[in-house]
């Protein structure tokens, strides 16, 4: 049986804070509830990232929600969602995020299967742009995946709370990220390589691969198991049959990004600059008048 998470047992209308007033729960994970909330310092709806009662004290934890508002400082770009404060010493430590609408891309892909052209192509340039700037930046989110995705023009990448700067991603010695995700380096640190920016790129990837073949690359791995190669089916592996009707240069510009090794992988501004033609060959949409 799971073990029953503890929460503060806010419902709509319940001051989170003084300036925070609970509208409706978005999820939430081991140690954080999500809130859609009205924030009285913008004067408008903000998602709050509320520390859970059992981890209010723990120091783990604690600096993981500094880490990622630290992130977000300095991961200012079009295409990650906006930090806008945080409280890591008050009794409910909470994170305070742009509010972003539309779907997650793993939503999409539960719903409608394989996306279309017009949907996954814009897509994987929106967040290779933002990979791109990370490069500059400093920023290796370390969590690229499906429901990590807000989809919409731009798509908006979050949860940048495993986010590290490069030298703190190449330390790395255990497992951080999520197993279907995880690039070779991040699965098995040291033998594959060292985490880092082509981390990212290994991600996005995988997350292009799902969205465009409504599955995913690699059959699913036994997270028991103790073998890392049963757990992780990427290091033994070699990726799924793409569909059949998948234009030649997205096949092999996915399976690039999908290398074993991370300097074989191509850079962001790269992924983005193969892609925009295809995005320029796209049908142009039809329009229909009606008096």
């Amino acid at each position: 049986m799971a073990e029953e998470l503890s929460t503060w047992g806010f419902a709509e209308g319940d001051a989170i804070t003084p300036e925070l007033t609970a509208v409706r729960p978005l999820g939430g994970g081991s140690a954080y509830e999500a809130w859609l909330a009205f924030d009285e310092v913008t004067y408008g709806p903000v998602v709050v990232k509320v520390v859970r009662p059992a981890e209010a004290d723990d120091e783990h934890t604690l600096r993981s929600m500094v880490r990622e508002a630290t992130a977000l400082d300095v991961a200012h770009h079009p295409v990650v969602v906006r930090g806008l404060r945080y409280d890591d010493e008050g009794p409910r430590p909470h994170l305070v995020l742009e509010h972003v609408e539309g779907p997650s891309l793993s939503r999409l892909i539960r719903r409608h299967r394989r996306l279309s052209p017009q949907q996954y192509l814009p897509l994987a340039i929106d967040v290779a742009s933002a990979l791109h700037f990370f490069r500059r930046a400093d920023v290796c989110h370390l969590d690229i995946k499906p429901s990590n995705v807000i989809m919409g023009s731009p798509a908006r990448l979050i949860d940048l709370s495993v986010a590290r700067p490069a030298d703190r991603a190449a330390e790395i010695d255990g497992l951080i990220g999520t197993d279907a995700y995880m690039a070779p380096e991040q699965a098995a640190p040291g033998p594959y390589g060292v985490p880092g920016y082509a981390s990212d790129v290994w991600g996005l990837g995988a997350t292009l691969f799902h969205a465009v073949a409504g599955y995913g690359p690699f059959r699913e791995g036994d997270p028991e198991a103790a073998e890392p190669g049963e757990r992780f089916p990427q290091l033994r592996e070699a990726p799924a049959e793409l569909p059949g009707d998948v234009p030649p240069t997205v096949e092999k510009l996915v399976h690039a990004m999908l290398e074993p090794t991370p300097e074989d992988r191509p850079l962001p501004h790269e992924v983005a600059d193969a892609l925009e033609p295809e995005v320029a060959a796209l049908p142009a949409p039809k329009l229909s008048w009606k008096g």
